[in-house]
Parts: C-alpha cells; sequence; structure tokens
C-alpha cells in the first residue's frame, strides 16, 4: 500500500541558507527562520486511504500477532480487553515504510507510534489510549461506534 519508490528528497526542508549580505548592498533581506518538513501527496493520499480502510486504525510498530515496541504491544492489548471487533480493526506496520514512519507523524501532528484513529478521527497514542481505558471513555467511544464484536 505504501510505495517505497517515492523520492528521498520529498520530505527535504524547505528553506535556503540565509545569503551573506555584502557591505554594498543596502537592501533588507531576513533568511527564512522557517524549517518545515511536507507530507508528499502519495504518501498523504496513501495515508488517508489506510485510514479509511477500517473503522478502527491503529499505526504500530509490528503487527497486532507480534508487536515490536512495548506501546504498541499496550495499545493491541487495551483494543483486545475493550472488545473491538478484528472485522472492523487494521493494524500498519510503520517499521515496513520509512516514507509511513515519518509521513504518520507529520500527518497527525503527533510525534509518537503507535497512533490510533476511529471513524477517520485521530484518537491518540498508546498514553492517550492507556488514560481512556482507565477512564471508561474509550469504552463509551468504541461502543457510540458500534466497534465492538457484538454480543450473542
Amino acid at each position: 500500500m505504501f510505495s517505497r519508490t517515492l523520492a528521498s528528497s520529498a520530505f527535504r526542508p524547505l528553506f535556503r541558507q540565509p545569503q551573506v549580505l555584502q557591505p554594498r548592498f543596502i537592501g533588507l533581506q531576513l533568511p527564512s527562520i522557517f524549517h518545515a518538513r511536507n507530507l508528499s501527496s502519495e504518501t498523504r493520499t496513501a495515508i488517508d486511504k489506510a485510514i479509511a480502510s477500517a473503522p478502527v486504525v491503529l499505526f504500530m510498530k509490528g503487527t497486532p500477532e507480534t508487536p515490536q515496541c512495548g506501546f504498541s504491544r499496550a495499545s493491541i492489548q487495551i483494543l483486545g480487553l475493550q472488545g473491538v471487533d478484528p472485522k472492523k480493526f487494521v493494524a500498519f506496520n510503520v517499521l515496513e515504510d520509512s516514507e509511513l514512519r515519518q509521513g504518520i507523524k507529520e500527518y497527525s501532528d503527533w510525534p509518537t507510534i503507535p497512533q490510533l484513529y476511529l471513524d477517520k478521527e485521530f484518537i491518540g497514542g498508546c498514553d492517550i489510549l492507556m488514560s481512556m481505558h482507565q477512564n471508561g471513555d474509550l469504552a463509551k467511544l468504541l461502543e457510540e461506534k458500534e466497534v465492538l464484536v457484538a454480543a450473542d
């Protein structure tokens, strides 16, 4: 889903080194102080599609069966304890694609992984999930969104 063929230059900073003013130059020149990275349109489109692929989407390190970090493992455990329906859940391994790994952080403006999306809305990382799980807000939200395993 996420192409590895995207040019790595897609994330190059959008600034130039300030030019040294020569004494004979009288004009005013202000160097750019903004260091910005822009998400490539290809990566943004791929992330949009990933987030829309299921009601519950988790960007994590590793897979649900073999998480590669404690925070990803905790997030999977929380979703399991809450009773999220596996048919309404998909996970993306950010370790398989460097564009995805950096891109999802820029997309959500959230610096850490894992990241949970619910009905295309960013919920948060492991710390937010843990807090919501403990205070009952996550259970309410998942029930409202109808993403839990149906009771028999």
